[in-house]
């Protein structure tokens, strides 16, 4: 796997990739992506294969100017409306497909969703290549998702389906985007991100949120969007999500110490308080955006620390946390203890 730069010349490499069938990861303002020709089901194979990705799990088509948009899908007034407003941003939104876009894609569903990313190296590579990029998170599926290149070397280096990766340092989100479904009676909310509900509904005053955003999508029902029905984003430890006081935390840690090597993914000012444990600070619950943008990376310093067991402090699921909540539950396979309540 070769190792590229943001340069001129290394994105020119990239985009040959790319239109070569390639696949090669790249960074977004959310996560790293693993790209490749979203017209090109061989290509878009390659990313299925490279992930040991479930083949009912859809992807995400990536563009890089809203004059595409109509190309891919049928965009509605809200669609626009959203695209005016958050575009570019890491904001899905989720329309009917036109033939173009392969079943692949889509997992067979006659829908497909699509964004436009922020990150002007992402929006480059597209360019450059001349048509859109299907890119779903650049980790092993099921894993945390990479927001550093060095999360994709780790995953990827030796993996026969990846070309090469594009360091464009961390990622500011942290988290993957959020995704709007438009081809309901009422626009719902499928995936929790960096743009919130609060702010979703100015524009869409009628936005619903699905219940798999907080519960477990049931085995039966298609995923109409990427992280709803799989377990996702989760370390090799065993994960249990704490919700409540710092206090209550502790007490609840140390009431059930088993003599496994734990880490405790805490809040900033909790450091100290977990007793004979490891403890990793991801951000502070005042300010979630840092939550969202270390989350990833915390579980993953978690795993390679050694440890067996990682407990993850939760903060109220509202505006950015919401997306932090929703991660930690796919993270956790919804394993979540409210502190305050338990004895």
């Amino acid at each position: 796997m070769r190792i590229l730069s943001t340069s001129t010349e290394d994105l020119k490499i990239c985009s040959d990739l790319l239109k070569n069938g390639e696949t090669v990861a790249i960074p977004t303002e959310t996560v790293y992506g693993l790209a490749a020709n979203a017209l090109k089901s061989e290509a878009v194979e390659k990313i299925f294969l490279a992930k040991g990705r479930p083949a009912d799990n859809p992807l995400i088509v990536h563009i890089s100017d809203i004059s595409s948009f109509s190309e891919y899908c049928y965009p509605t007034d809200e669609a626009y409306a959203l695209a005016e407003k958050f575009w570019p941003g890491p904001l899905t939104v989720i329309l009917p497909k036109k033939d173009v876009i392969p079943a692949i894609v889509s997992a067979g569903l006659d829908t497909v969703a699509i964004r436009m990313p922020s990150h002007p190296t992402a929006r480059k590579i597209i360019e450059n290549c001349g048509f859109p990029l299907a890119a779903p998170s650049a980790n092993i599926s099921g894993k945390p998702s990479p927001t550093r290149a060095e999360h994709v070397i780790s995953d990827m280096e030796n993996n026969p389906y990846v070309s090469a990766v594009v360091n464009g340092g961390p990622c500011e989100c942290g988290v993957e985007s959020t995704v709007v479904s438009l081809t309901g009676e009422h626009p719902c909310l499928l995936r929790p991100g960096a743009v919130t509900v609060e702010q979703l509904k100015e524009v869409l005053p009628d936005l619903t949120v699905a219940e798999a955003v907080l519960q477990s999508l049931p085995e039966n029902e298609k995923a109409l969007s990427p992280g709803l029905k799989h377990k996702h984003y989760a370390p090799d430890a065993e994960t249990v999500c704490l919700c409540g006081s710092t206090e209550s935390a502790v007490g609840y840690i140390e009431r059930h110490k088993d003599g496994r090597k734990t880490t405790v993914i805490c809040f900033e000012g909790e450091e100290n308080c977990f007793c004979d444990c490891k403890t990793i600070v991801y951000g502070s619950p005042d300010k979630p955006e840092t939550l969202a943008e270390n989350v990833f990376d915390a579980l993953r310093k978690a795993d390679v620390s050694g440890c067996e067991k990682i407990y993850v402090r939760c903060a109220p699921p509202k505006g950015t946390a919401l997306a932090v909540y929703n991660r930690l539950l796919r993270a956790s396979n919804f394993c979540v203890i409210n502190t305050e309540e338990e004895t």
